[in-house]
C-alpha cells in the first residue's frame, strides 16, 4: 500500500443513514452503476459517453459523466502521467464513482486507464461494496486512433514532445473479459449507443416504465 492509499485519519466510523440504497434506486427507477469506458486516446470514449448521457436523459434517467480531462482540471489536478500517478488517478475516480452508485446515478467514466490492475482495483472496490461495475472496452486500432488524433497528441508524442503517452511509449493493457466491447473503428455511434442501452435494459439497470 502506498502513502496515497493509507488510512491516516483515526477514530472514524462509517455512519449509516435511514434512507437505503434500495430506497434511492426505487425513487429513480434505475440502479446505480459505473460504466467504465477504457481505450486508447482518440478511440471514442468521451464521444460515446456524451451521446449516452443524452440518450439516458431522453429516457428520463439520471447519469453523470466523469471525463479524464475534466477530472484532471479539478480533483486530480495535482497528478501527472507517471505509472504511480495514473494508479492514484484511477483509484480516486473509483471512490467517487462508488458514491454516485450509492445514490442511484449511472456514472459514465471515460479514462484511458491503460493498466489492467488499476481497472481491476476499481472493480474490486465496487464489488466489495455491492456496487455495479460495467467495463466497456472502446476497442480501436492504434492506426485509426492516431489518424483521428482529435487533440494532436499522437503527433506530439511521435515528435517526443509528450512522454509516457499510451500506445506510443507507454503500454495499453486491453481488458480480458469486459462486459461490453465496442469496435469503434467498425461501428457507428448510433450502433454503439444501442448496444449499451440494450445491455442496461437487459440487466435492469434502467426501468423504462417511469
Amino acid at each position: 500500500m502506498n502513502n496515497m492509499t493509507q488510512q491516516k485519519a483515526t477514530n472514524v466510523v462509517w455512519h449509516d443513514g435511514e434512507v437505503t440504497r434500495a430506497d434511492r434506486f426505487n425513487r429513480l427507477g434505475q440502479k446505480g452503476a459505473t460504466l467504465w469506458f477504457t481505450g486508447l486516446s482518440g478511440s471514442g470514449k468521451s464521444t460515446i459517453a456524451v451521446a449516452l448521457e443524452k440518450a439516458l436523459h431522453r429516457l428520463g434517467k439520471l447519469s453523470y459523466r466523469l471525463d479524464g480531462d475534466n477530472i484532471r482540471l479539478g480533483i486530480n489536478k495535482n497528478l501527472g502521467f507517471s505509472a504511480e500517478d495514473r494508479t492514484e488517478n484511477i483509484r480516486r475516480i473509483g471512490e467517487i464513482s462508488k458514491l454516485y452508485c450509492d445514490t442511484g446515478i449511472i456514472t459514465l467514466n471515460s479514462f484511458i486507464s491503460p493498466y489492467r490492475e488499476d481497472r481491476d482495483q476499481v472493480r474490486r472496490l465496487h464489488e466489495e461494496g455491492g456496487y455495479n461495475f460495467i467495463e466497456v472496452h472502446v476497442d480501436c486500432a492504434l492506426e485509426e486512433a492516431e489518424k483521428r488524433d482529435p487533440k494532436g497528441l499522437y503527433k506530439k508524442a511521435r515528435a517526443g514532445e509528450i512522454k509516457n503517452f499510451t500506445g506510443i511509449d507507454d503500454p495499453y493493457e486491453a481488458p480480458v473479459n469486459p462486459e461490453i466491447t465496442l469496435h469503434t473503428d467498425q461501428m457507428t455511434l448510433e450502433q454503439e449507443i444501442d448496444i449499451i442501452l440494450d445491455y442496461l435494459r437487459k440487466h435492469k439497470y434502467v426501468i423504462l416504465y417511469r
